[in-house]
């Protein structure tokens, strides 16, 4: 048994729905915020410089876009049901 199991062994549910939230949000904003400023210096780098407007993104790409991070969020969803006997 490891600390970090005997930590959540030691909280009741709410404690630890609570913890799992909070941790949620913050890497949540962690990763927007990257992202952000990823997409923002990316437009930057790309810009004409002219007319100083942004770039529209198509309706392809922002789907592209959800899709990926509704797939990131199943694979997390499926992290806190227990594992099936005899997978890896």
């Amino acid at each position: 048994m490891t600390e970090s199991d005997s930590v959540a062994n030691s909280q009741s549910p709410s404690e630890q729905r609570s913890r799992n939230l909070m941790l949620g949000i913050g890497l949540g904003a962690i990763c927007g915020l990257i992202a952000s400023y990823l997409y923002s210096r990316a437009a930057e780098e790309h810009d004409d410089g002219d007319t100083g407007a942004a770039r529209s993104i198509s309706t392809g790409q922002l789907l592209a876009v959800l899709l990926a991070v509704l797939g990131v969020i199943r694979q997390v969803a499926e992290l806190g049901k227990p594992k099936k006997p005899g997978k890896k």
